[in-house]
């Protein structure tokens, strides 16, 4: 982005700026005085430190102005201020300022599983014709979505952002600073359950994301989740899922280790191939796909887009390990859903030795979180997964209900502050054929289990 600290301070309605800055040029927007670039306005946030206290490392690293909160004393008088009631407010403010000025059509995706895969798969689909923008990492919040919008460049025909959400209200927050042409919810599952207490509320939460969808805009959604067929309204919708009542539903799907490959009703005659194992991403692609045709995009371009497009890390990825084992990590995030698809797909996959889990803590989970972790002994039956390694406070539960059909050789708990052991444990055990599945919300920081096995 390239915009005069003049026009920054009309639209977020910032006083104190001081006339020799009026025409000062930012060319990009960041809240991490760290890792921001020369150039930048640095926006000050409240976290577990007060931003403010990096406005000189920020100038040190290159920012040419900063956002200043108006409560805040001690203002500096040497490098342009724009004042402000709240930075975050200011810092969305001109998100949506940004976000108009450039005018792309914009597509939101949320859900409580699988956003981030159709956020990729849609932007691959949307990248083989248009100039697209997606979000990056995990920016996906209040925080998130701002950068991404501020990191669009200018010549963006299609934003694809994805939209998280742990509390009620921050969809519709969301919406209404992107105002999106096309939504999606992917689906309505026990994420974040802790806060909301049943999937109703959940869907209610979900559906905020259509608060400021533009009058001819679309929904995309689940036709197989009542809760959400209950609550479309009037609004325009396409749909995906296993039935036949579907806008857009498989005919044939082939699941493997490292790719999926299904046939659909819509395109009888083409076989369509993800480079994801698992038949719950076939969903995932239904999304892109019908994305895709909204904004006319041929079958057979959508085809060869979603064969190559690329697959954020730690999600679902292949690994060698240290003796040769391969590894399954799926380490970003995980819900109960995801977890029993992941599982029952890796019990499935042909190896020459052991198949080992490697399960931490879902996270999020509240008053549920007993029932929850127990519900996953459906899927860990020790003649297909022979070794089951739990990790984490939440997860001891399953363990003891594991006590039931698996052996103490092959059944091993580790409570949150043992990393370590269970790090040892595994460089021990696991073998050179053996076949080793990771996954665990992210807050159990399994990543570095992963990187202890593969270093």
């Amino acid at each position: 982005m390239k915009m005069q600290l003049g026009e920054i301070a009309r639209v977020t309605g910032a006083i104190n700026e001081t006339e020799q800055w009026q025409t000062l040029e930012v060319t990009s927007v960041a809240f991490d005085a760290r890792e921001l670039r020369p150039g930048a306005l640095f926006v000050p946030l409240a976290g577990n430190r007060d931003g403010h206290d990096f406005i000189e490392q920020a100038q040190a690293n290159g920012a040419v102005a900063t956002f200043w909160a108006s409560d805040h004393a001690n203002q500096p008088t040497d490098f342009p201020i724009l004042v402000v009631k709240d930075p975050l407010i200011a810092y969305q403010q001109l998100a949506m300022h940004y976000l108009r000025k450039i005018n792309p059509k914009v597509v939101a995706i949320t859900g409580s599983n699988g956003k981030t895969t159709t956020k990729d798969m849609t932007a691959a689909v949307l990248g083989s014709q248009y100039n697209i923008h997606k979000t990056q990492a995990n920016f996906n919040n209040e925080i998130g979505v701002p950068q991404t919008i501020l990191s669009m460049e200018a010549n963006t025909e299609i934003l694809v952002v994805e939209m998280g959400m742990d509390r009620p209200g921050q969809l519709h927050a969301l919406s209404e600073i992107v105002m999106p042409d096309v939504t999606a919810i992917t689906m309505i599952g026990e994420a974040h359950i802790e806060f909301f207490k049943t999937r109703d509320k959940i869907a209610d939460a979900k559906m905020e994301i259509t608060d400021f969808l533009n009058e001819d805009g679309l929904l995309i959604y689940d036709g197989d989740e009542p809760l959400l067929n209950e609550r479309v309204g009037d609004l325009d919708i396409e749909t995906f899922g296993g039935s036949t009542t579907n806008t857009l539903y498989p005919l044939q799907v082939r699941a493997g280790e490292t790719s999926t490959t299904f046939k659909l009703n819509e395109w009888p005659e083409m076989t369509f191939e993800i480079p994801m194992m698992g038949a719950y991403n076939v969903n995932n692609a239904l999304i892109a796909l019908l994305i895709g045709q909204r904004f006319h995009i041929k079958p057979e371009t959508m085809q060869k887009s979603l064969a190559k497009f690329e697959v954020t890390r730690n999600r679902t990825e292949w690994l060698v390990g240290t003796k040769g084992e391969r590894l399954l990590s799926d380490v970003y995030n995980s819900n109960p859903t995801a977890a029993k698809e992941v599982l029952h797909n890796f019990s499935h996959f042909e190896t020459q030795g052991k198949r080992v889990a490697v399960l931490g803590d879902m996270l999020e989970l509240g008053t549920a979180s007993k029932k929850l972790h127990e519900s996953l002994a459906t899927v860990l039956n020790p003649t297909e997964i022979q070794t089951v390694y739990l990790y984490g406070d939440e997860i001891r539960p399953l363990y003891e209900k594991l006590m039931t059909t698996y052996a103490p050789a092959q059944l091993h708990y580790f409570e949150k502050s043992q990393q370590s052991e269970l790090i040892e444990a595994l460089l021990t055990d696991v073998q050179p054929a053996d076949l080793v599945v990771l996954k665990a919300s992210h807050g159990l920081h399994l990543e570095q289990v992963v990187t202890a096995l593969t270093e």
